[in-house]
């Protein structure tokens, strides 16, 4: 069972870390001695667990997610998530401590935990991670087409969307890899990660990637060799992204050295956040997509075509709202939301390319 209002859960006491045994199992973790209390969609500010507080809880410590209307976005099904990765809004508050527990970091605390959310909003829940604004777009779509369902879209780059698949923190992952050493497109990259696992691959489209540049195309750009000719500055995107990948790609075929390449280890984290540095001038050069490109007006240079494709554990892909989700890729509803989105060849939305 979640913990009825009241129910004392230990804790310890530099991570905070709440477990509870049941078919709606959660291992929530804060962070330190702190929450972060979140409402219209973004983190405000921090208070003590000593005050009771709604907050919601970030499934990792590394990056904070936004939230998203302030409720529970993660499943708490246990066949359908690991409990670790579950986020929930919960209500917490510290109980007083042991006597000299305080005295001891490695001791054990409790704090008051209620579950704010209804259990069956939580099971008809999908929780998918990739980078591309389609997923957005297709969630919403299908949210109105089947109302009792609920998708959160995490903004997860390809690997860390395929990591998160296999850690059971998510049931549908986006990926856009490509393998120079076979030709293929995602399968080799869940085929190595799987460990064991069966995945089914599902295209939800095709798009452009290359060198995102002002308008005008001041410096005169049309190859990655040109980065480093023409002395242009470009911004980066984060390991494990497929951007990334594809310019150390295109640069080794050149053989290009990555450090011959101005502002190479300058990172951001999404494509809209690479379409901004070029328009505010923090770089010449960025790698994205060719729909980015046109939503920000600024100039394309395709250097690949790539297949988006939705990475599915088998042991996922029977559960009721994974059913009703992947259902809609065939709506004309969903087809013209992502047809006005624009750089996208999604004549092929919906295939299965791949059962591994």
């Amino acid at each position: 069972m979640v913990p009825a209002d009241g129910e004392a859960v230990a804790v310890s006491d530099r991570t905070t870390k709440i477990s509870c045994e049941s078919e709606a199992q959660l291992n929530i973790h804060l962070k330190s001695e702190t929450v972060k209390d979140c409402s219209g969609g973004e983190f405000i500010r921090t208070h003590t667990l000593s005050e009771q507080r709604i907050c919601n809880v970030v499934p990792t410590l590394q990056e904070p997610l936004l939230c998203d209307k302030g409720y529970i976005q993660q499943p708490t099904n246990q066949q359908r998530a690991a409990p670790q990765t579950i986020e929930v809004a919960v209500s917490v508050s510290k109980l007083p401590l042991v006597e000299n527990q305080a005295q001891n970091q490695t001791s054990t605390n409790k704090v008051v935990v209620r579950l704010l959310d209804d259990m069956n909003r939580l099971q008809n829940t999908v929780v998918v991670a990739g980078c591309t604004p389609m997923i957005s777009l297709w969630a919403r779509a299908a949210e109105r087409w089947h109302p009792k369902l609920r998708v959160h879209h995490i903004l997860a780059n390809s690997m860390a969307a395929l990591r998160s698949l296999c850690q059971g923190e998510i049931h549908i992952a986006g990926m856009h890899l490509y393998d120079p050493e076979t030709g293929e497109h995602n399968i080799p990259f869940v085929r190595k990660a799987l460990a064991g696992k069966s995945a089914v691959l599902i295209t939800l489209g095709v798009w452009e990637e290359g060198l995102l540049v002002a308008p005008g195309n001041p410096l005169g750009i049309t190859t990655v060799s040109d980065l480093v000719e023409l002395g242009a500055t470009v911004i980066n995107r984060e390991s494990g992204s497929g951007c990334r990948m594809l310019l150390e790609r295109k640069l080794q075929e050149k053989q290009i050295p990555f450090d011959s390449v101005k502002g190479f280890d300058r990172i951001v984290y999404s494509h809209q956040d690479a379409a901004l540095s070029v328009i505010s001038g923090v770089a010449d050069a960025a790698v994205s997509t060719a729909s980015v490109a046109a939503a920000y007006g600024l100039e394309f240079i395709t250097l690949h075509r790539s297949r988006y494709d939705l990475v599915i554990l088998k042991e996922y892909l029977e559960e009721a709202p994974v059913q009703e989700l992947l259902s809609t890729l065939g709506h004309r509803l969903v087809q013209s939301q992502l047809e006005i989105l624009g750089g996208y060849d999604i004549s092929n939305i919906g295939e299965v390319v791949a059962n591994i």
